[in-house]
Parts: C-alpha cells; sequence; structure tokens
C-alpha cells in the first residue's frame, strides 16, 4: 500500500470520527446508569441534555463530514422553525404531567428520549449545513438563519435552567427521589438539574452560535481569504 493510499484511507476514517463519537455518547447516554436514576432523581433526568446539546451537534457534525451531499440538501433556512419545535418540545416536557408521566413510565421515556435526538438533530443540521456543507456558497440568510436558531436555542434553554435552579420550591413530584437512599432533597435535585442545563444547554447552544457567526465575520473580513 502507497502511502498515498494510506493517507487517504487515514483522512478517511478521520472524517467519520465525530459520527462515531456522536454513536457511542448516546448509547452511553442511553444505556448507561442514568436512564435507570432518571426515575427518581431529576438530575439524571437531565440526561436529554446531552442527547440534544452534546451527541446531537457531534453527529450532525458527523452526517455533514461522512455524507457532505447529503447535508447540502438541508435547508439552513429551516433553522428558525428547527428551533422553535425543540423549544415547544423541551418546555412541553417540563410541563409537570408530562414529566412525571417520563420520569415513571419507561415507554414514555422512551418516546421522549427520540423526541429529543430528532429536535437535536433538527436545529444542528439546518444550523451547520449552510456552513460546513458540501455547498458552502449557500445564502447568507440561511446561515444567518443556522446562527440566529443556535442563539435563539440558547435563550430559551438559559431561561429553562434558571427556572429550575431559582424557584424556591419544587415543580415536579417526588417520585422514587423520597427514598431512605436519597442524598439530596427533591429541591436540591431539581437545582442540580437546572445547573446542568444551564452549563450544558445554554452553554453548547450559545458556543455553537457565536463559533458560525465568527465564521462568518471572517469570511467577510478583507484581507481574511472570505467573501468581501
Amino acid at each position: 500500500m502507497t502511502a498515498g493510499s494510506e493517507g487517504a484511507r487515514s483522512g478517511g476514517l478521520r472524517r467519520h470520527l465525530p459520527l462515531t463519537f456522536g454513536l457511542i455518547l448516546l448509547a452511553l447516554l442511553w444505556g448507561g446508569p442514568l436512564p435507570f436514576r432518571a426515575g427518581g432523581s431529576f438530575a439524571a433526568y437531565m440526561m436529554h441534555m446531552g442527547v440534544v446539546a452534546v451527541a446531537a451537534p457531534l453527529l450532525a457534525f458527523g452526517i455533514v463530514r461522512s455524507a457532505p451531499t447529503l447535508a447540502s440538501h438541508v435547508p439552513g433556512r429551516l433553522a428558525l422553525l428547527a428551533a422553535f419545535v425543540e423549544f415547544a418540545l423541551v418546555w412541553g416536557r417540563h410541563a409537570p404531567a408530562l414529566h412525571d408521566a417520563a420520569r415513571e413510565s419507561l415507554a414514555f421515556r422512551i418516546l421522549e428520549q427520540g423526541s429529543f435526538l430528532f429536535a437535536g438533530l433538527f436545529v444542528w443540521l439546518t444550523a451547520l449545513s449552510g456552513h460546513l456543507g458540501a455547498d458552502r456558497t449557500g445564502p447568507g440568510a440561511s446561515r444567518a438563519a443556522g446562527v440566529a436558531g443556535l442563539l435563539v436555542t440558547s435563550m430559551h434553554m438559559t431561561l429553562l435552567g434558571a427556572l429550575l435552579l431559582l424557584s424556591p420550591r419544587t415543580l415536579y413530584a417526588c417520585a422514587d427521589l423520597c427514598t431512605p437512599f436519597a442524598t439530596m432533597t427533591p429541591l436540591e435535585d431539581q437545582q442540580l438539574g437546572g445547573a446542568i442545563m444551564l452549563g450544558v444547554g445554554g452553554v453548547a447552544y450559545l458556543a455553537g452560535g457565536l463559533g458560525l457567526l465568527a465564521s462568518i465575520l471572517v469570511e467577510r473580513t478583507p484581507g481574511a481569504g472570505g467573501r468581501r
């Protein structure tokens, strides 16, 4: 095997690393201890932050890298719609009745986690497609929509996380947390969940939005080699 073919093979393997890491993380989130703890721990229930804010961007970036032609057909102009879908899903699923149902029912939790993954992929794919897909010369409006979609999502994630963190009382049923083995009060557990949403969800979408915005600004800066 020649050095050129070895380099091409190595480059091909590296191209698929984000998708591989995303799938491994998703398997750990769904197949590890968190789903079993989620019934009695609000903080453990926040595994969906790992799904939408860590696994989803890795998977979306991996799809863009591994299948650029497919990714280039994902319309970036739908990024704001995707952000609204995720907003409705995340806030709706945190309504007390739906939240408690997911913590107490495995079937409902599976449906919920699947919908979180769909919403996260929808947001990140639409945001990334115009920036990193096969067609990097897409309309500026589509690329701007990707930035706006991520920043809007960061804002509502931050707002919900702050609500959970600063609430003076528990918003959900105690479920199995009220056992002799509990190490935190229900309110402390809820506050930890809010901190996780702030630190993972809010920060991940903010970083993604600012990163995409920076790429647009760099391309349009004279002397940076981008578009004028």
